[in-house]
């Protein structure tokens, strides 16, 4: 079955105004985490380690989206992952069990040992490994190239889709960035939506995707699964 993916060089709050309500059966969203970190200051961050320089993207990083952005995105999606949300809590204002842990494997170094991740889910927490340390990577026979500041790895998003997705659910990504989440859906066979609102960053995505595309498929399309409720279910009676 054909998939569609789009990527739209627009703001993600106007574009999700678009939709109806829970249009999108899944919302994977990097927002700014509003701590500064635009690209702008990423060459001097690393002090024990070289840190790529990149160009600062549109919107910057002084704060995390307003309460607004979060109403539209409950609202056009049924659930949601929404990574740096340890950040800005009290804008989701909801508790959940079912965070997601990011560990980069950095070893010694002065950034981030993982990341964090809010989901709607009602599973147990779950940590994914995956290295991510400037030019040493977990796959380094597939090494991925650094388009942007906030960028985050392709298996990653492999892993979230195919851990929390379903066959024919639509995803949403609303800061795709460099456009990892949008190749992962693409890879399982996930119609894909997303929003771009820097130039550069979409044009840099847009020409990264379409590269891709020219690559033999090395994945199957995601099958159907067990919902969320009945693994939740599953973890308490084996507990």
């Amino acid at each position: 079955m054909e998939t569609h993916s789009v990527v739209y060089n627009a703001d993600c709050l106007e574009g999700m105004r678009q939709f109806p309500d829970n249009y999108f059966q899944l919302c994977i969203a990097d927002p700014p985490y509003g701590i500064g970190e635009d690209g702008s200051k990423n060459h001097s961050r690393g002090k024990l380690a070289i840190a790529q320089n990149y160009k600062a993207y549109v919107g910057n990083d002084k704060e995390p989206p307003p309460p607004a952005f979060f109403d539209e995105m409950f609202r056009v999606s049924e659930n949601q992952i929404i990574w740096g949300a340890n950040h800005f809590i009290e804008r989701i204002g909801k508790n959940s069990p079912c965070w997601v842990v990011w560990d980069k494997q950095i070893g010694t170094s002065d950034f981030a040992d993982c990341e964090l991740a809010w989901s709607s889910f009602s599973s147990a927490v779950r940590k994914f490994d995956f290295r991510w340390a400037g030019m040493l990577q977990g796959k380094m026979r597939k090494k991925e190239i650094r388009i942007h500041p906030n960028q985050k790895p392709t298996a990653l998003y492999h892993f979230l889709l195919t851990t929390y997705a379903k066959q024919g659910d639509r995803i949403l990504d609303p800061f795709v960035g460099s456009g990892s989440s949008r190749i992962a859906a693409y890879d399982l066979g996930f119609d894909f939506v997303g929003y771009e609102l820097d130039r550069d960053y979409f044009e840099a995505q847009e020409k990264r995707f379409a590269e891709h595309c020219k690559q033999p498929k090395l994945f199957e399309p995601i099958k159907e699964r067990e919902t969320q409720a009945e693994l939740f279910s599953q973890e308490q009676d084996s507990g």
